[in-house]
């Protein structure tokens, strides 16, 4: 059989979980797009750019994809590589750079 450049390398079903997912990562702006485009976006739930949803591999959410397939990136991945916001916030942010081992007031009770 032919190799082409572009096919995916094929990986063991045994090894590796099923890909059950899209993940959709809004690239570009719909801002100068006509309103069918804009509301294909929110009904996929991006808002802004470089935000990421994840969908269930299914007919609508494929359809709902070709139909602004310019506009966003997409990818396969299985569900435990699924991501909610705020650990996605979590993994963005930056350490603080130190620890905080024990304040001056550690024993203390505060009246109320």
């Amino acid at each position: 059989s032919r190799s082409f450049a572009t096919a995916t390398p094929k990986q063991p079903a045994s090894k590796s979980e099923p890909n059950t997912h899209f993940k959709i990562t809004l690239r570009r702006s719909a801002i100068a797009l006509g309103e069918r485009k804009k509301e294909t976006l929110v009904a996929l739930g991006l808002h802004r750019r470089m935000q990421t949803v994840y969908h269930v591999h299914s007919p609508e959410a494929a359809g709902k994809i070709l139909k602004v397939k310019e506009l966003v990136e997409v990818e396969n991945v299985p569900a435990k590589a699924i991501r909610s916001q705020s650990e996605q916030r979590k993994e963005r942010k930056a350490s603080r750079g130190y620890q905080v081992q024990g304040t001056k007031l550690g024993g203390l009770t505060w009246e109320t």
